[in-house]
């Protein structure tokens, strides 16, 4: 079987995330999968995962990410974009950093957008 580009992987699951199918985001994470979004903690398994996108999804209903640029490095895909919602909190710029493995998503980490965390991904301003 040929592995799909990861940057692909990232923009189809950003899809389940902005259409926030739950059973169609557990097709693309990997069982181990850590999803570390922002100062919330870290869920290491697709269950943890699954449920933590359910309760974001229950709180932040038209919530939807927006990608500007995407650059992948081997099987890191580094994300520079936004995301909408009436909750302030979570919404405006953001990046995301995503480990692909065997066409499935193993890590998806949410950061805040400013000169260090790209630093860290090793982008541009």
């Amino acid at each position: 079987m040929n592995k799909k580009d990861p940057k692909l992987t990232v923009l189809l699951f950003n899809e389940c995330i902005n259409k926030q199918d739950i059973s169609e985001l557990g097709k693309f994470m990997a069982e181990d999968v850590k999803l570390i979004m922002g100062n919330e903690g870290t869920q290491n398994n697709k269950e943890e995962a699954l449920n933590a996108w359910m309760q974001f999804f229950e709180m932040c209903p038209d919530y939807k990410n927006h990608f500007n640029r995407v650059e992948s490095r081997e099987d890191i895909v580094c994300v520079v974009g936004y995301s909408t919602c009436s909750i302030k909190s979570v919404d405006g710029p953001a990046l995301w950093r995503v480990r692909v493995e065997n066409d499935l998503i193993s890590e998806w980490q949410i950061l805040e957008d400013n000169e260090d965390n790209r630093e860290f991904l090793k982008l541009s301003l």
